[in-house]
């Protein structure tokens, strides 16, 4: 495919801000310079053929964990971030829990750093919030960071922040979104016990959504909605997992306006708590994939704009780690090269449309975190783009995985609709299983 700096991308069907349509795209530099419906005057260039396949924007996953720095034995930042451009994703912007934790500036100069020199994808990191680093969150730079992220239940990392009077002084100091990772922690302890109790050191898998419950989720989610509400904080829900938490939000606001929003990751929408006798801990996430109706609930929610965005919440783990008993197996799965083609086949089912997919995974982040240039098909916009085949089926399987961690939680399973090449920053830098060796990446900027 051509890397020349000035290219016609033509006989495409572009998706993009709610609408399908025929048109043209001329890319010149990293940029879309010119839409139209007849480009044919411009002939001092290389032609790409999309032969009626579908364009949509690259896809901004605003949740993952690639672990460089710390963990590098399960994925580092190079290896997930050609994963993702196989699957569509752009853009990400990657939490804190690493080693160390990206809760100083120091460490996030540093990961900032490491993306530079090792990303292959568009990147950003947010900043972590404890109990005792309010002052290093006050003296952040928003126009550089994305956002706070903020574990108000724990999971891998150990970055709960449990401090009333802290998570108050947070709310009421930053301008920045807050995203919270939302579950009680008191809850989850007393189910746990309870489970220990009844079953000693050998938990069922399909225990993990009663110990990590829909309860746990409301209480945490509840208490810091109250909160945003009470100090006007600008504050976005994570991976939101039971129906019982979509009374909290609302769908008649448009994005730019909300203060409060929310986010469904594809493993919620895709598995439901029939499927952990099947795939046991390998589908073991925090929060807990939960029941056929709450599952059922996400995708309604999602349709409707209650749920905003979609993420992955990518966070791999080796298998040997996986394979543990329950209590010592860690939670999460890598997703970022599946999660396009998982709502390809949710398109195909009639769960979504390709407009709604869009909406939700491209144009939203680009919208919730102010980032600059992305997440649309536009005029002098950067040129982002993932050419999908959309009837093209494919099946997962360890040999076309490209994790560093080399599994899937959709082994087996056969997808209808897949990317056919991804353009980054003007450069086609995906096409039919390759990843192009030179690295198109660039810092994620935000117009605040």
């Amino acid at each position: 495919m051509t890397q020349s700096s000035k290219f016609k991308i033509i006989n495409a069907r572009l998706v993009n801000e709610g609408q399908i349509y025929d048109q043209d795209l001329l890319i010149e530099g990293n940029r879309i310079k010119k839409i139209g419906n007849d480009l044919s005057n411009i002939i001092d260039c290389d032609v790409y053929d999309a032969n009626g396949k579908y364009i949509i924007p690259g896809l901004i996953d605003d949740q993952v964990h690639f672990r460089e720095p710390g963990f590098t034995h399960k994925a580092n930042i190079t290896s997930e971030s050609k994963a993702a451009l196989a699957g569509g994703i752009t853009s990400f912007i990657e939490m804190p829990n690493t080693l160390p934790q990206t809760t100083t500036r120091k460490a996030w100069e540093r990961k900032n750093e490491i993306g530079a020199s090792k990303s292959f994808a568009n990147y950003a990191f947010m900043f972590g919030g404890t109990n005792d680093n309010l002052n290093e969150i006050l003296a952040l730079d928003k126009y550089r960071v994305p956002a706070l992220k903020l574990f108000l239940g724990s999971s891998t990392g150990n970055m709960l922040v449990d401090n009333p009077d802290v998570l108050r002084k947070i709310f009421s100091n930053t301008d920045l979104v807050i995203a919270v990772h939302c579950e009680d922690e008191y809850t989850i302890n007393e189910n746990l016990q309870s489970a220990i109790n009844e079953f000693g050191d050998d938990i069922p898998i399909n225990h993990h959504p009663i110990i990590r419950s829909e309860e746990a989720c409301y209480l945490s989610s509840s208490q810091a909605i109250k909160l945003a509400k009470e100090t006007g904080a600008r504050l976005h829900v994570f991976h939101v997992s039971t129906a019982k938490e979509l009374s909290l939000f609302e769908n008649n606001i448009p994005l730019k306006n909300k203060k409060i929003t929310a986010e469904v990751c594809i493993h919620h929408l895709w598995f439901s708590s029939k499927d952990y006798n099947k795939k046991g801990t390998h589908i073991k996430w925090n929060p807990a994939i939960k029941t056929k109706k709450d599952q059922d609930a996400l995708w309604i929610a999602l349709n409707n704009d209650f749920l905003d965005i979609l993420a992955t919440d990518h966070a791999p783990h080796t298998l040997k780690e996986k394979n543990n008993k329950y209590a010592q197996a860690p939670s999460g799965g890598p997703l970022v090269q599946h999660a396009l083609p998982a709502l390809l086949t949710a398109y195909h089912d009639e769960k979504i449309t390709l407009e709604k997919i869009v909406e939700k995974a491209c144009h939203n982040p680009a919208i919730l975190y102010d980032i600059k240039d992305r997440g649309f098909i536009r005029e002098g916009f950067f040129a982002d783009l993932v050419v999908i085949d959309l009837n093209k089926e494919h099946t997962v399987q360890k040999s076309n995985i490209l994790y560093k961690c080399g599994w899937s939680p959709f082994e087996g399973i056969t997808f209808k609709g897949s990317v056919e090449s991804t353009l980054l920053n003007g450069k086609w830098v995906y096409n039919r299983g390759k990843i192009h060796d030179k690295s198109a990446a660039m810092a994620l900027s935000f117009d605040r």
